[in-house]
């Protein structure tokens, strides 16, 4: 083990949640942006639906780059451990989202601008797909087995932090700048200030501590011939298939309030950009806050039953958010939004401590990333391009209704029939299976 003192826990979260509020901040960035501005930007030849569906397809082409990146991170950082990964998807997240800040438009060089934004959304999904997994194990494996949901549901914090970051800037630069400005050089800002940020970052970040279960678990391993992937697969099936199950309500639901909300309020109910804006921004500052006390309250009552009221609770409430977000009522709203984010937050601030203790230690990086980011694909990824297809298909927001519950439905099977994970020694979790691989 390293001789350098063990870091803090809450220096621990604080570097966590700074990192994956930054590195949500960019991935957000780019998904109000292609509601917002892309598709004039970089699809000006379709009408407006067509340019927003074909930005929202390289939005979801950053979730397809996910599983990869969770492959790639997670096997290096079962290997080499925690922090040195965390590191490198900070510099490539930041990287991606400040030259996308440098990017030409259509305008400047045709159908090169559209191309160049993939390339750049691949590097940003393949980043966070290897961010998730290490900020939360880094968290999960230096607190205390009591509290582990509520210190593992921080850095899930810094997905509304992020969000709520992106959305503030956002929100100030269409306030200050007209509708031309900001179409002409306003949006770029936002992606150039990631830059900033992101130094931020890594000065935190690499002045922790690695992970002290991971350190004692590399100590007493004997050399394995295996890949963690291929470990995870032979003893972790099921516990993947429970973190795809897990987590598809939870991203169908938020990119629906967060992303999708964006183009329905503004082209069906007819709002203005800054008060839908307004409405999120409120709505994330809520989010934030109720995420760790979500989290506490799974080390109370288990992982399983807050898991199931937030699903539950979301395919409920989707019947509601639309109806009140159609009576282009401000305070309206940004209830629907607000309520829809805290009953996401139950799902999402025990996810970090349960998909944690789902695993073992040296697979445990590879295991709950590859069953996060798989979900992202058809979850997450898809919602914004789903929803908007059914918007446009039926002209009505019903079958988006029914899309969220059903997702919600599927979730709550799934972690209907789990088990409990809440009090697992992730220190001796899955030692059996690991030491017959060694």
């Amino acid at each position: 083990m390293s001789d350098k003192p063990r870091t803090p826990i809450g220096k621990i979260v604080a570097a966590s949640l700074i990192g994956t509020t930054i590195e949500w901040y960019d991935f957000f960035l780019y998904g109000s942006a292609a509601a917002l501005v892309f598709p004039a930007l970089f699809f000006p030849e379709s009408d407006p639906l067509t340019g927003t569906l074909l930005a929202f397809l390289t939005y979801a082409v950053g979730f397809v780059a996910r599983p990869l990146g969770a492959l790639v991170f997670g096997h290096y950082g079962d290997r080499l451990g925690r922090k040195k990964l965390l590191v490198i998807s900070l510099l490539m997240m930041g990287g991606a989202t400040f030259l996308i800040g440098c990017l030409p438009t259509h305008a400047a060089i045709g159908m090169a601008a559209p191309l160049l934004l993939t390339a750049l959304r691949l590097v940003q999904g393949f980043a966070l797909g290897g961010e998730w997994g290490g900020a939360v194990l880094i968290v999960s494996e230096h607190g205390d087995t009591e509290r582990r949901g509520f210190w593992a549901s921080w850095p899930q914090a810094g997905a509304p932090g992020g969000n709520l970051l992106a959305t503030a800037v956002l929100a100030v630069l269409a306030a200050v700048q007209s509708d031309e400005a900001f179409q002409s050089w306003g949006w770029r800002v936002p992606f150039l200030l990631s830059g900033v940020l992101v130094l931020l970052g890594l000065w935190i970040r690499l002045s922790i501590s690695e992970s002290p279960i991971f350190q004692q678990a590399v100590a007493n391993a004997k050399p394995s011939r295996s890949m963690p992937i291929v470990e995870v697969f032979r003893y972790h099936w099921r516990d993947v298939i429970t973190a795809i199950g897990a987590r598809f309500a939870e991203n169908v639901s938020y990119y629906v309030l967060t992303a999708f909300v964006l183009v329905y309020a503004t082209t069906e109910a007819g709002l203005a950009k800054p008060v839908v804006l307004n409405a999120v921004l409120i709505g994330s500052a809520v989010h934030f806050f109720s995420i760790p006390l979500w989290g506490a309250l799974s080390d109370k009552l288990g992982r399983r039953p807050v898991y199931l009221l937030g699903a539950a609770g979301v395919g409920l409430w989707s019947f509601a958010f639309f109806p009140l977000i159609d009576t282009r009522n401000f305070a309206a709203v940004t209830l629907a939004v607000t309520v829809g984010l805290i009953l996401h937050g139950a799902m999402y601030g025990p996810q970090a401590a349960f998909f944690s203790e789902l695993f073992a230690t040296r697979m445990r990086y590879s295991g709950v990333s590859i069953g996060a980011q798989l979900a992202s694909i058809v979850a997450g990824g898809l919602a914004p391009l789903i929803a908007v297809a059914l918007l446009g298909a039926y002209d009505s927001s019903f079958p988006v209704m029914l899309y969220v519950a059903g997702a919600a439905v599927l979730t709550m099977i799934t972690v209907f029939v789990s088990r409990e994970t809440r009090g697992r020694d992730l220190a001796t979790l899955g030692a059996a299976e690991e030491s017959t691989t060694r």
